[in-house]
């Protein structure tokens, strides 16, 4: 079962000064040369309005390493041994801060290449400016990997059918939609499903959106695989 911790959120916000801090396992760069790569477990940087994470957070990972050619073309390279638990969540992440009823849009398009084998799922992870409240839309699973929480059926929103589950970690609400079938590029229209959450089931209220990030959540990925974000674009204001 995929958790997720506040603490996880914390190390991500103190990575600027962390950046050249400790590297997890031993790993090289990619070989192709790209604008900016880190093997450093923090290791992050700016490009083109994204924030770029290597951020390896879970007990027991092994190594990665991460490249950008600009903040919506990049990826990693992990090898994460084949245990349970999640190892790490490389993302480009993207700063809203507005509340929800002062949006107008708020839609992400995205493309991928993510190995067949390996365990981890492809996702957004949305937070409010508290780090009250997580929303995950996992748009691929691959592995013995699951949400958090309990069932609350399903919705067909946002441009897919998701089944959508509610949990809590200890730190924050969690609310995790699933995707139906497996996807590697396609569009997401996230305001309707953030009204939803509001609206329609009322668990948080006119909350302030703060981060919209997208990467992926890796349990294992024995002898080394490779996820690349094509394209990506998160826009809306």
């Amino acid at each position: 079962m995929a958790t997720r911790t506040l603490g996880r959120v914390a190390q991500a916000l103190l990575a600027p000064a962390l950046a050249l801090g400790a590297t997890v396992g031993l790993a090289s760069a990619p070989a192709s040369a790209a604008v900016w790569n880190s093997c450093d477990q923090w290791g992050n940087t700016g490009l083109n309005g994204y924030t770029l994470y290597n951020n390896i957070w879970g007990s027991g990972a092994g190594s990665q390493c991460i490249w950008a050619d600009s903040g919506t073309n990049w990826g990693v390279r992990a090898d994460h041994p084949n245990t349970g638990g999640i190892k790490s969540y490389p993302n480009a992440k993207k700063v809203i801060n507005k509340p929800i009823t002062s949006l107008t849009s708020l839609t992400s398009s995205y493309n991928v290449t993510v190995p067949s084998s390996g365990a981890y799922n492809t996702s957004y992870d949305i937070w409010d400016t508290g780090y009250r409240y997580e929303v995950m839309l996992w748009v691929n699973k691959t592995g013995a990997v699951g949400p958090l929480g309990t069932s609350q059926g399903s919705l067909t929103l946002g441009g897919a059918t998701w089944a959508v589950y509610k949990g809590n970690n200890g730190s924050n609400d969690v609310f995790s939609f699933i995707r139906s079938a497996n996807s590697s590029s396609g569009t997401v229209d996230i305001l309707p499903i953030l009204t939803w959450i509001k609206d329609t089931k009322g668990w948080f209220g006119n909350v302030t959106i703060g981060d919209v990030q997208f990467g992926y959540e890796i349990t294992s990925s024995s002898g080394g695989l490779d996820f690349t974000t094509n394209n990506l674009t998160v826009s809306g204001g």
